[in-house]
C-alpha cells in the first residue's frame, strides 16, 4: 500500500459509507533471515507492508474522523516487537514501528474522539507462520486461533477496551 493506494481506499470508501468507524491494519511479512543477509529489497518490503502502510492509510483516514468526531484504529503488530525471534529482526524492528506510531495516533486523535490500540500476538496459526516455522519447530498447541486474535480485535473496535488506548495489548501464545 502506498499513498495513492491508501489515497483511492478511503474515496472508495467515503463515496460508498459515508463515513468510516474503524480501521484495522492487519498486514504482515515476515522475512526470515539473519541481519547479515538482510537485503534493502528484504527490508523496504518488510516495512512497507508492516509499517509504511498502517501510516498512509491513518494519515488519510484521521482527518475524516477528527471531523466526525469519532472513529477507532487497531493496528496489528507482533510479540516480535518486543521478544523478537532470531531471524526476525526487520519483522520486529518494523512492528516496534507500529507499536509506537499507534501511540502517537492515540495522542493525536483523542481530543478528536479518536481511540487508537495496537495488538500484538505471540504465534498465530496461519500459513505465514507455517511458511516460516514447520510444527517440530512451533507446536499447533504452542500457536493462537485466528479467531482469538480477532476476538481481542473486535473487542477493541467496539470499545470493549477503551481503557488501553494507545497501549499494545500483548495476546501470548499457549505455553
Amino acid at each position: 500500500c502506498n499513498a495513492e493506494s491508501a489515497d483511492w481506499i478511503v474515496e472508495r470508501t467515503m463515496s460508498r459509507f459515508g463515513r468510516v468507524d474503524a480501521l484495522c491494519n492487519v498486514a504482515g511479512d515476515a522475512p526470515l533471515m539473519p541481519i547479515e543477509q538482510v537485503t534493502p529489497e528484504a527490508w523496504r518490503r518488510c516495512i512497507d507492508t508492516n509499517l509504511s502502510c498502517i501510516v498512509h492509510l491513518t494519515a488519510k483516514l484521521l482527518p475524516v474522523m477528527c471531523e466526525q468526531e469519532r472513529g477507532v484504529i487497531v493496528n496489528v503488530s507482533s510479540m516480535a516487537s518486543i521478544d523478537p525471534f532470531p531471524g526476525l529482526a526487520i519483522y520486529a524492528a518494523a512492528k516496534a514501528g507500529v507499536n509506537m506510531f499507534t501511540q502517537c495516533t492515540a495522542r493525536e486523535g483523542a481530543a478528536h474522539g479518536i481511540r487508537a490500540v495496537c495488538v500484538a500476538p505471540g504465534a498465530v496459526e496461519t500459513p505465514m507462520l507455517r511458511g516460516l516455522f514447520d510444527k517440530a519447530m512451533i507446536p499447533s498447541e504452542k500457536t493462537l486461533d485466528p479467531r482469538d486474535v480477532a476476538t481481542v480485535i473486535r473487542d477493541c473496535v467496539i470499545g470493549g477496551r477503551h481503557f488501553e488506548m494507545g497501549e499494545t495489548i500483548l495476546v501470548k501464545s499457549p505455553a
